[in-house]
């Protein structure tokens, strides 16, 4: 198989391509920097192209020759900072990824695999862990992350009634693991963990998988995936005391036990992100973090277990090996 990559050199992006070489394919990735692609495969035989998901067009030619399409970009982290972010999530997440599926189509592309995101699943009436029957609850609406994924999703949807370019759905919950080179949240909570700088337990938690678990769900549903469906590869569900307990296990580091309400965790988000604002700084908590935590969005991986035969290696080994893998990368 030839894989045309979106976001090769992100957390899950990074540990696909990964996965795609040691399986013997060959991979040509879409990376907004070389130099950065090369640092993060250093190693490995990459056929890189340099582009952005703002303008489809400009790569759009690269894609040809390609068996299967894995779009793994997306506007997300600079979401969670201070700023008005809902016309880029619009522009890049839902119409680029309209954009992408058109050309990959045009290019002779047989099959392309959209990550989407857990975050657009609610739980189930009684309260149980949501499937892909679910609907999205009130925190998937509000958050303009998750609502994006949720146009997209429906964009797809319309793809499929006029096209014959087959698409399957892969709905990750919150990927941790080593790669992490931006890093994303769960990477910077590692790493604020290790510096204890995490102030204390705040109300929330979520399904938590490896991305290198999804990294290998992805590959297989571009076998065995059917046209158009959603599967969720959410892991194991962590409330987020259950997350610093095992930081402080496989680390050694103390986690704090000091209980921070809700309200004050949403004060303390509001006053970093004004505080970023006015600096032109990073803000360590937003609101959109706090809430996403907060929403405690529980899955259940049944359909990827049983369709893409889905495993889930133990939290504490991939916090484990991301540990490892910051520290020979030196984070």
């Amino acid at each position: 198989m030839r894989a045309f990559v979106t976001g090769a050199t992100g957390l899950l992006g990074s540990n696909l391509v990964h996965s795609l070489l040691d399986r013997g394919h060959e991979v040509r990735g879409l990376v907004r920097s070389k130099d950065k692609a090369q640092r993060v495969f250093p190693d490995r035989k990459v056929d890189f192209v340099t582009g952005d998901m703002s303008d489809v067009a400009s790569f759009a030619p690269s894609m040809a020759g390609c068996d299967v399409l894995f779009h793994t970009a997306a506007y997300f982290r600079e979401y969670y900072q201070p700023g008005d972010h809902k016309a880029t999530l619009e522009k890049i997440n839902v119409q680029g990824t309209v954009d992408l599926l058109i050309a990959a189509e045009k290019q002779g592309v047989k099959k392309a695999i959209h990550i989407s995101s857990s975050g657009v699943i609610g739980r189930k009436a009684d309260g149980g862990a949501g499937d892909e029957n679910s609907l999205p609850d009130d925190h998937a609406t509000s958050n303009l992350y998750f609502s994006s994924k949720i146009d997209t999703e429906l964009a797809i949807k319309r793809f499929l009634k006029e096209r014959a370019l087959p698409v399957v759905m892969i709905l990750p919950s919150w990927m941790w693991g080593p790669g992490d080179s931006g890093p994303t949240s769960s990477g910077k909570l590692l790493l604020d963990f290790l510096k204890k700088k995490i102030p204390g337990i705040v109300d929330g938690g979520s399904s938590i998988v490896d991305a290198r678990d999804v990294a290998l769900a992805t590959i297989t549903a571009a076998d065995r995936g059917r046209c158009g469906e959603r599967y969720i590869v959410g892991g194991k569900y962590f409330d987020f005391a259950g997350v610093l307990a095992t930081l402080e296990r496989v680390t050694g580091v103390p986690a704090p036990t000091r209980k921070i309400p809700y309200a004050l965790s949403l004060a303390v988000g509001a006053a970093m992100q004004t505080w970023a604002r006015l600096t032109g700084g990073k803000a360590l908590v937003t609101l959109a973090g706090v809430r996403t935590i907060h929403g405690k969005n529980e899955v259940d991986s049944s359909k990827a277990i049983r369709e893409l035969s889905a495993a889930f290696r133990p939290f504490e080994e991939t916090v484990r090996d991301e540990v490892e893998w910051f520290r020979n990368h030196g984070y």
